[in-house]
């Protein structure tokens, strides 16, 4: 393959990982960060829930779009919420409306009394989460009567056409979401409250990281035995790859030389599968932990009894950063440095037998794999990257320790001997 080929051919590679990775992104992004939909034809004013339904225990968010010339006007209503919030019940019969009141907040009230022309927001009402919404069922939201829009010539006219108002399901969460939070959310949590009440500050930096790596240590020997399992896959792929390319007409006799090579090598396919398996649960549990358990106010739903009235929360200042936002000058470079680092090492060793035998991707196999390997090598820490400009600094943190550990972790399996 001529050198002018073979650049052509990585670009190609490369816009394809591009492609893959921005797909990805955008999935997970919806996922985490559910979109509403778009205005609702040319109503001057949409208020809506940004998702039908919402599980106990997570918190109801609006979304306000203002679509006029003018500047949408709101009374000040602290303590209670920027809309008015209705229970509904009967809807079989005709639907009854009762109002709800609040006279206090898991969170400081903060007004919001003005939306801008043609622009939206959105309105969390977590503040209210344990005093509005403490039952489950149906309610409806609406803009308070008194609403107003200010001109562009500072008249001040009533708001009144548009969608002012909008409903949200609140519904129990299910047999699964219970049990994760009693064995995994519910424990992490707990013990990231217990290790920053020893710590001067109440640090949730250090606690993060403690917490970090004391699960990483729990899932160390899962973890180092689906690392070998991994490099002894890798040092066995040559004798594979022969099988593919000699049996490739023949699938029943390509299957008995695998699991042959396997018996032979003492390799499980499954080695490498299981421990991922049994660790998911555990790192999703602390990822959600860090993500929304920092703010102790609103997640008295996880806390256990002992530990409901705490007289502190904690301090979310680390290293002259805010736990609480994103950090885009620090956290994005260094997670695709680190993530990067750990993805090289753990192809490591194939490309290192590769180089030494001086063998070429022969086969559509070879190739396949290879842009497989680049795509999580490249497209990996860039898609972690991206995450990191959304994603509170607590949760890079997190992310940052533990990919740290990782490579420490990857270095050990790769100065082991295995042999086949």
């Amino acid at each position: 393959m001529s050198p002018a080929h073979r650049k052509r051919s990585a670009l190609v590679e490369f816009a394809l990982i591009f492609a893959i990775v921005y797909i990805v992104t955008q999935l997970v992004f919806r996922m985490f960060f559910p979109q509403t939909n778009g205005p609702d034809g040319l109503a001057d004013v949409v208020l809506k829930s940004v998702s039908a339904t919402v599980k106990g225990g997570h918190i109801i968010t609006l979304s306000l779009r203002n679509n006029t010339e003018g500047t949408l006007l709101l009374p000040d209503r602290c303590p209670m919420p920027p809309v008015e919030v209705f229970s509904v019940a009967g809807e079989a019969t005709g639907a009854i409306f009762m109002p709800l009141m609040a006279t206090e907040t898991a969170l400081p009230c903060i007004p919001l009394t003005e939306v801008a022309p043609k622009s939206d927001v959105n309105i969390d009402l977590g503040p209210w989460k344990y005093s509005l919404f403490s039952q489950f069922g149906i309610y409806e939201v609406r803009l308070p009567a008194e609403a107003q829009f200010r001109t562009a010539s500072g008249a001040i006219v009533p708001a009144e056409n548009g969608t002012l108002s909008g409903r949200v399901v609140l519904r129990e969460e299910g047999s699964m979401t219970k049990l994760f939070r009693a064995f995994i959310t519910k424990p992490f949590l707990n013990f990231l409250i217990f290790i920053a009440s020893l710590l001067p500050g109440h640090s949730l930096g250090v606690a993060i990281i403690v917490l970090t790596l004391v699960v990483k240590f729990l899932l160390f020997i899962p973890t180092q035995h689906s690392l070998e399992g991994q490099k002894k896959m890798q040092k066995a792929q040559p004798i594979l790859d022969e099988i593919r390319r000699k049996f490739k007409e023949d699938p029943k006799r390509m299957q008995e030389e695998t699991m042959k090579v396997w018996k032979e090598h003492g390799i499980n396919p499954f080695q490498s599968c299981l421990p991922l398996l049994i660790q998911m649960p555990v790192l999703i549990g602390v990822f959600y932990v860090v993500r929304d358990g920092s703010v102790l106010a609103l997640s008295q739903h996880l806390i256990y009894p002992f530990y409901q009235h705490l007289d502190w929360s904690f301090g979310t200042t680390f290293l002259g950063l805010d736990l609480l936002k994103p950090n885009v000058f620090l956290f994005p470079p260094l997670l695709v440095i680190l993530q990067f680092i750990q993805m090289k090492l753990s192809f490591a060793a194939a490309k290192k037998k590769r180089d030494k035998s001086g063998e070429k991707a022969k086969g559509e196999g070879d190739k396949n794999q290879q842009l497989q390997q680049k795509m999580m090598l490249y497209g990996l820490p860039l898609m972690i990257g991206v995450f990191a400009f959304q994603f509170p600094s607590a949760v890079s943190l997190y992310w940052g320790v533990s990919t740290l550990f990782a490579i420490g972790q990857q270095i050990v399996v790769n100065r082991e001997k295995i042999t086949l």
